[in-house]
């Protein structure tokens, strides 16, 4: 209490400015922009227009704190615990400027989306002239307009300076005047006496109440103190549980449910990518050199799972007691963590397992002449895919892999480009550049391949479905307690000149119990959740959580007897929730025009690259945009 009274009047009094520092500090989340000396003045809309610009075309979310010093701190270890004290995310930026000698930092994850480079250029072309004029919220206003053009592939551009004060709030917050200080330090230190004594007696009555309670109980320790109690009274008098909370504040509900969400999806995604690359370095390499990955990756999807599953169960039916949520919400962030640390330690020994740099021409072969059949293979998913819509196939029943076969056009041509770069980079041995073009290369093949896998398994089980209804009607035509649904089945058959035999099939199931019912239950169901898990896979770079929590639930319940109906019904909902998704994310772009920004675009989309158009790798999500580091 007395080093709190000392620290206000310390405080209060006036003091040099050069002598003031600050520390780390909680930043003002919903403006974006922290503001401790008075820097921006009128100008900071502006700042504000400029950041939620960003943020809107870019989903790059930059934050500006303006302070007098860094408390004796370099800047970017400020900056950096700064942004570590605040939790913030991949998306999340910070531009941290102290206006008492113009120094400044960036704070930006490694999956931020952006290269070293990148945050060096705009540094040194938006940001570090306006510090210079101290136009504080240029600085602020050049950095967001510079993300944004990096972003872009644009160039970018120093912003319009307004020369501005050199040292903002160095007269500091409160008055030197003792007629007003000395007042305010007097009658806070009367407050706080009284705290002070108020807090003693309340501690000496709450600790007889216990003595008197525990003389009760009986078992008193050899003092008058029961054994299990003696803990309690210590840790009573040494630390006021308020004072706990306020020193460990609990996250929001709101802002922990955001968080799990996040990293829910965060996870699938290095998950996704840490499985594709084990399957390119499994065939590179043999199953006995990778197993340990193989193991890595099987932990973290088991982890992964029971996340999903308690994200369901939350989803499902939500607890009424804030406690039981809050601790469903740690769990999952906690089953991520997992998943992730373990892909993460795995990261540095699969980098020297697979060495890209060093493989590069033998990779490269390979993912070559993996290009070249790929192609011949779609071409052929293609043509079957044709020639059911022209026999009289409902169309309803080709909507679900009508758009694949562009899509995996885009992913071949975008690993066309990418192989053509890596070939190009090998004849003047730059492997850095060959081992990123080749890791985009292969996961732009893995999806492209994925697609067309899609088409063929959907033009496969069209061509079965006809065979299938008949021996289902011929089932039901021996059932006398079949009969209207027979009658049913056949007059959805004959009201469309076309129509879905799989429809139809589901209907005659549903509505008899057939011997082979079952079977077929099980069949649709399996389609329908690859089905899902295909599309969820080739467009994660839009997809959501709710989609991708159906999906693996419907995953989970596939293998289980008689859970088939509910298995299908969740994977359908996962396809819907992600076209969604993926619908919403196109409506922020500018539909492309060209063929390599079409391919460029569903690189993105697919996940395929990182906003930073660097190729993910496998690790978890600390690790896996380690490829494009310096």
């Amino acid at each position: 209490m007395v080093g709190a009274l000392l620290a206000l009047c310390a405080l209060l009094l006036p003091a040099a400015p050069a002598s003031r520092a600050d520390a780390p500090l909680d930043l003002d989340a919903p403006g974006h922009i922290t503001d401790t000396v008075g820097a921006l003045g009128h100008r900071r809309g502006q700042v504000e227009a400029a950041l939620e610009t960003l943020h809107a075309t870019q989903h790059v979310q930059l934050y500006v704190t303006y302070v007098h010093d860094f408390s004796g701190r370099a800047a970017q270890a400020w900056a950096d615990a700064t942004a570590d004290r605040n939790g913030f995310g991949p998306h999340d930026v910070l531009l941290a400027i102290a206006t008492h000698g113009g120094q400044y930092a960036v704070s930006a994850d490694k999956d931020s989306g952006f290269r070293p480079d990148q945050l060096k250029r705009v540094a040194a072309t938006a940001v570090e002239p306006a510090l210079k004029e101290h136009d504080w919220a240029g600085a602020a206003v050049g950095a967001a307009d510079g993300y944004r053009a990096v972003l872009r592939g644009q160039p970018v551009r120093t912003p319009i300076l307004r020369p501005g004060s050199k040292d903002p709030g160095s007269d500091g917050l409160l008055p030197g005047q003792r007629s007003v200080w000395l007042p305010i330090a007097v009658g806070a230190a009367l407050v706080l006496t009284g705290l002070h004594l108020c807090s003693r007696r309340s501690r000496r009555t709450r600790l007889a109440r216990l003595r008197r309670a525990a003389v009760r109980e009986g078992g008193l320790c050899p003092d008058g103190a029961p054994a299990d109690l003696a803990a309690t009274v210590t840790v009573a008098t040494g630390t006021e549980p308020g004072l706990a909370r306020m020193a460990q504040p609990l996250t929001p509900l709101p802002e922990l449910d955001a968080e799990a969400a996040h990293t829910l999806v965060a996870t699938d995604d290095a998950v996704h990518t840490s499985a594709e690359e084990l399957l390119f370095a499994t065939a590179q390499l043999g199953r006995t050199a990778t197993r340990p990955f193989t193991e890595a990756v099987a932990y973290a999807r088991a982890e992964l799972a029971a996340a999903f599953r308690l994200r369901h169960e939350l989803d499902r039916t939500p607890p009424t007691d804030e406690d039981a949520r809050r601790h469903r919400l740690d769990e999952i962030c906690s089953r991520c963590t997992s998943a992730n640390r373990r892909l993460d330690a795995e990261s540095a020994a699969f980098d020297r397992l697979r060495d890209l740099r060093t493989n590069a021409a033998a990779v490269l072969d390979l993912a070559e002449t993996a290009a070249r059949s790929l192609a011949l293979r779609l071409d052929a998913a293609e043509a079957a895919l044709t020639a059911l819509a022209r026999c009289r196939t409902a169309p309803t029943a080709l909507t679900p892999v009508a758009p694949h076969p562009e899509q995996a056009r885009d992913r071949l041509a975008f690993a066309d480009t990418a192989l053509a770069e890596a070939r190009t980079a090998l004849l003047v041995h730059d492997t850095d550049h060959a081992a990123l073009s080749l890791r985009a290369a292969e996961a732009a093949l893995h999806q492209a391949r994925t697609l067309t896998t899609a088409v063929i398994r959907h033009t496969h089980e069209l061509t079965a479905a006809p065979g299938r209804l008949r021996d289902a009607l011929t089932e039901a035509a021996a059932c006398p307690q079949a009969a209207a649904a027979v009658e049913e089945a056949r007059r959805a058959m004959a009201k469309e000149p076309s129509c879905d035999p799989r429809e139809v099939l589901r209907l005659l199931d549903g509505a008899a119990a057939l011997p082979g019912g079952p079977a077929r239950a099980l069949l649709a169901a399996r389609a329908e959740v690859a089905a899902a898990g295909d599309h969820l896979a080739t467009h994660r770079g839009a997809v959501g959580v709710r989609a991708r929590t159906r999906l693996a639930e419907a995953r989970r319940l596939l293998p289980l007897p008689g859970a088939a109906a509910r298995a299908e019904a969740l994977a359908r909902q996962a396809r819907a929730l992600a076209e969604d998704d993926v619908l919403v994310y196109d409506a922020s772009y500018e539909p492309p025009t060209t063929q390599r920004a079409r391919a460029l675009a569903g690189a993105l989309r697919g996940g395929i690259v990182l906003p930073s158009l660097l190729p993910p790798t496998f690790g978890g999500t600390a690790t896996r945009g380690r490829l494009g580091a310096p």
